[in-house]
């Protein structure tokens, strides 16, 4: 080992890591015909003059297993609650009880279903090229430490180093998509 060339390794996985998570917060966001507060994450409502999170604008339930509901805290809101959900692209129609905005769940057919897995796929694609590109950036520093005068050796080591840890997120992820496909086709 040289001991002037040291490869950060531990940054490289942080940064892999957050491509994981962000595939994880994009799965969630998918609707699998269950019920999940975490469906609505990616929806902001245009409130108080700015866009704010449908989570701070109201509690957000799941009394059963087919239905999500809003409790909005400020009466006012509730029809722009209503019109984000409904601009969000989810294929859910709000039904409003006061302040409480009710959405029920339907029923995923076939081919919404393929259409879904699609997407998933679309989302691991773009995690496994953000995981590709750090492993890119990491082979960079090993081309750039081989320059200044590292040992081939010691340049093969890193080169394996960074490898295995893309070959470790990239089966993570597509385990990931595998196991979201499999939860979106379940009937």
């Amino acid at each position: 080992m040289s001991d002037d060339f040291m490869l950060d390794t531990d940054e490289l996985e942080r940064r892999m890591d957050g491509a994981m998570a962000n595939l994880r917060t994009e799965f969630a966001s998918l609707r699998t015909g269950r019920a999940s507060a975490s469906m609505l994450e990616p929806i902001v409502v245009e409130a108080y003059g700015s866009q704010t999170p449908i989570n701070q604008l109201g509690t957000v339930n799941v009394p059963e297993p087919r239905m999500v509901t809003i409790n909005v805290w400020d009466k006012s809101m509730v029809q722009a609650v209503e019109k984000a959900i409904m601009n969000s692209g989810l294929g859910i129609n709000p039904q409003t009880n006061g302040t409480i905005v009710m959405l029920p769940i339907p029923e995923l057919n076939e081919e919404r279903r393929r259409e879904l897995t699609r997407v998933a796929a679309q989302y691991a694609e773009h995690a496994r090229v953000a995981v590709r590109n750090i492993r890119r950036d990491g082979m960079d520093q090993v081309k750039k430490a081989k320059a200044d005068g590292i040992s081939e050796d010691d340049q093969k080591f890193w080169e394996d180093e960074v490898q295995n840890l893309t070959d470790k997120h990239i089966k993570a992820l597509d385990a990931a998509l595998e196991s979201k496909q499999a939860e979106i086709m379940q009937v």
